[in-house]
């Protein structure tokens, strides 16, 4: 599990994507949108435990809300064992121009933003073309 930002309507509203991935396989399980809080985390939890998915390892950084949300002998933290998915966060910036840290494009909403990272989401991951 990792964050990421974004900016949605201005240079002034942050936007955190919250998402999950397979550690072996590398693909993306769930995310949300939303603030850089506990809420945002414990509902892409939700999304997880809805789905069924037995997490036995979260590796993530060294992120407040994670030490709160998730129990301590499943959590991981550090470097080393983001690695795919903070390579996941460049290839996302790199395909979707709105998700770029120094850009002027934005989401004017949070569902257009939320829209627009599944395509790229279903598209990166799952091969469809939609256009």
């Amino acid at each position: 599990m990792d964050e990421m930002w974004s900016r949605v309507y201005c240079k002034k509203t942050p936007c955190w994507l919250w998402h999950a991935i397979n550690h072996e396989s590398g693909e993306v399980v769930a995310f949300v949108f939303g603030t850089r809080e506990h809420d945002v985390l414990w509902e892409l939890l939700g999304l997880l435990y809805s789905l069924n998915v037995e997490i036995v390892k979260v590796y993530s950084d060294d992120n407040f809300a994670y030490h709160d949300a998730v129990p301590k002998n499943v959590l991981w933290t550090g470097k080393k064992n983001t690695q795919k998915i903070e390579r996941k966060h460049l290839t996302f910036r790199t395909r979707l121009k709105r998700l770029a840290r120094k850009t002027i494009c934005y989401s004017k909403s949070i569902e257009m933003h939320t829209i627009l990272f599944g395509l790229l989401i279903n598209t990166l991951e799952f091969g469809l073309q939609l256009f």
